[in-house]
């Protein structure tokens, strides 16, 4: 099997991870984009020698391309960069796996393009889902999520109708502060929220899966994946990370996925769909788990989780405002200017400020997402 593949954040942890898939089944990396981290991208086109690499931070290009100045890749930076290397002809499927708002102008443009979508970037659902899936439509494209939660929903779902789904039930590990109570969170440091339990992921990933707000934008996106009413969708605490989430039809028969915590199975599912080869990570034992469990998650303490799904219920431009008030927030919690608390607080804050408006367009999502940022600093600076 043969493809080409697009990979846009592939620094990061699922970017790094898509590329060692990648290697496994000798899919031609032509091209690979980062942030800022030029070292390592400077080490990936080495290894994998792609046509094109995009630094997205245009200080950094420069230093960059002096870097790779021995190769034969095309060097790019900026928005555009990386909006050229969503819609490259010869590329099979595009893997978004960037980080932040920055991910949803390279969702739109490949889609454009007619390319297929493996989608790791949360923002793109959160903050344009209507645009993107309405795009996705209008172009025949698929769009393959590389969520762990969402890939299994969306194995789930293969062989049965559609129309017989009753509801989804998305499982969240509750992150390492499951069980503490609101007074216990306020004295959380930053080296406490960065301890996951089960997952290895990036900072702001890793801050939102402590909040619970990974589990709200999750459900903010099963909504637009699978065409669904809030009502659908059922949260479940299971800290073993081994259910990744689960189906339930009229018949009130449930079918589940299940797999060690390793973000390479959905990964490489995403990539090769619908075929199935063996991936790059170890087995399940059911038996060296012994117990798995399932709870309620407690939406009074985790703010963020509640902020999200009022968010989705409201509809509108809410999704996206609590989208960046959180990235914000976290972004100054990871700078020490507030307290873990805080995220939770400003974010839940946020649906009472602002009248609702629609989003009708890309400028719309960016005129949201502005006022969302400006409205977190102001507050963080009044005090």
């Amino acid at each position: 099997m043969s493809k080409k593949i697009s990979v846009l954040g592939s620094t990061g942890s699922i970017g790094t991870q898509a590329l060692e898939v990648c290697e496994k089944h000798g899919f031609d990396v032509i091209a690979v984009a980062a942030h800022s981290s030029i070292k390592l991208l400077a080490e990936q086109v080495r290894r994998y020698k792609p046509e094109y690499a995009c630094v997205f931070n245009e200080d950094k290009y420069a230093e960059f391309k002096a870097l790779v100045s021995d190769t034969d890749t095309e060097v790019l930076c900026g928005m555009e960069g990386l909006c050229r290397l969503a819609a490259l002809d010869e590329a099979d499927i595009i893997l978004n796996s960037v980080v932040g708002m920055v991910g949803l102008l390279p969702t739109l443009t490949a889609i454009g393009a007619g390319k297929d979508v493996a989608l790791a970037n949360k923002e793109t659902l959160v903050a344009g889902g209507e645009l993107v899936m309405g795009l996705a439509r209008e172009k025949g494209v698929n769009i393959y999520p590389v969520d762990s939660e969402h890939s299994a929903i969306f194995q789930c779902l293969q062989g049965n109708k559609r129309s017989q789904l009753s509801k989804i039930i998305l499982t969240a590990s509750g992150g390492p502060f499951y069980g503490r109570t609101y007074d216990e969170l306020k004295k959380v440091t930053k080296a406490d929220a960065l301890k996951h339990p089960n997952w290895s992921m990036g900072n702001k990933i890793t801050i939102d899966s402590a909040t619970l707000m990974n589990k709200g934008l999750e459900f903010i996106e099963a909504k637009w994946l699978f065409d669904l009413e809030p009502e659908q969708i059922e949260i479940v605490v299971h800290r073993q990370s081994v259910v990744h989430s689960a189906v339930e039809y009229n018949d009130f028969s449930v079918i589940a996925q299940l797999g060690v915590p390793d973000m390479k199975i959905p990964i490489q599912y995403a990539l090769l769909y619908p075929d199935r080869l063996e991936c790059p990570t170890n087995r399940l034992s059911l038996t060296d788990y012994g117990t798995l469990t399932f709870g309620r998650p407690d939406y009074e303490t985790f703010k963020c989780l509640s902020a999200a799904i009022k968010a989705v219920k409201l509809g509108g431009a809410y999704p996206c405002l609590v989208n960046s008030a959180n990235e914000e927030a976290v972004g100054m919690f990871l700078n020490d200017k507030i307290s873990f608390i805080e995220i939770g607080e400003i974010v839940s804050s946020v649906t009472d400020k602002f009248d609702r408006f629609g989003i009708n367009c890309y400028d719309d999502v960016m005129r949201a997402d502005k006022m969302a940022r400006e409205y977190v600093r102001n507050l963080v600076l009044k005090g």
